[in-house]
């Protein structure tokens, strides 16, 4: 018996300012801090969605720098795409997503971040220039 397994998408958005900090935002609906990013709608590739979630969830307008990792959630039969980002306009706005929207160290970010999140961020900063390519195990939340 063949059975096709279907994957949701996520895309996600390092947001780097000036000093190379990473943009959080602080959810509404839950005391964790995110990386801008969601799901990917139908019809859309997840470097589209990552602009879109960036703008509906910061108020900035973003470019997509480079890919920096692929995630597959095996909990959530999920494959996610981390982009690192550069602002290209706009202005940091609260949503009825994000309550607060705050830049970081990516060695001092907040104890209330997703673990999954955490981890690609450090990816990105310990692993170098490389794309990660990774299975994420455990839970999403805290």
């Amino acid at each position: 018996m063949n059975k096709k397994s279907k994957f949701t998408i996520g895309a996600f958005a390092v947001i780097l300012n000036e000093k190379k900090e990473i943009l959080l935002c602080h959810r509404r609906d839950y005391d964790l801090w995110n990386l801008p990013g969601g799901g990917v709608e139908k019809g859309e590739s997840p470097w589209q969605a990552v602009i879109r979630e960036s703008k509906e969830e910061t108020g900035l307008e973003v470019k997509i720098k480079e890919l920096s990792g692929i995630y597959y959630k095996p909990s959530a039969n999920e494959i996610v795409f981390s982009f690192i980002c550069d602002i290209k306009g706009g202005k940091t706005t609260v949503t009825d997503e994000a309550d607060e929207i705050r830049f970081f160290n990516y060695k001092n970010l907040p104890k209330n971040i997703a673990p999954k999140q955490r981890e690609r961020i450090w990816d990105i900063f310990e692993c170098g220039k490389k794309i990660t390519l990774k299975t994420q195990k455990g839970a999403d939340f805290l």
